[in-house]
């Protein structure tokens, strides 16, 4: 199994109502993509953590290969909704690991 775990932060000249509907719609954008995408094996958008959390959002996702995790990164689905992410998001954080 691949894990890939990226966090972000919400771009902070977002106001409170689009920081919540950036969030919402990353969620909605992403997740959108596992079942388009062979070899995922689950994929979760966390929205606003805990309160100990450093990080607005967070992508929790595990694949059943290297090669699964690489397909899914260049798929069309995924670039058009990483485009999404990029245009509202900053500080971007990856953890790709093998378990």
């Amino acid at each position: 199994m691949v894990y890939h775990i990226v966090l972000w932060d919400l771009k902070e000249e977002l106001n409170g109502k689009e920081r919540e509907e950036a969030a919402q719609e990353i969620k909605d954008k992403l997740e959108a993509v596992k079942d388009k995408v062979e070899g995922v094996v689950s994929l979760k958008v966390v929205i606003d953590g805990l309160p100990s959390s450093n990080k607005k959002i967070g992508l929790i996702s595990t694949f059943d290969s290297a090669e699964a995790l690489d397909a899914y990164q260049k798929h069309p689905a995924h670039v058009e909704a990483a485009g999404y992410v990029k245009s509202v998001t900053c500080n971007r954080t990856c953890f790709d690991y093998c378990g």
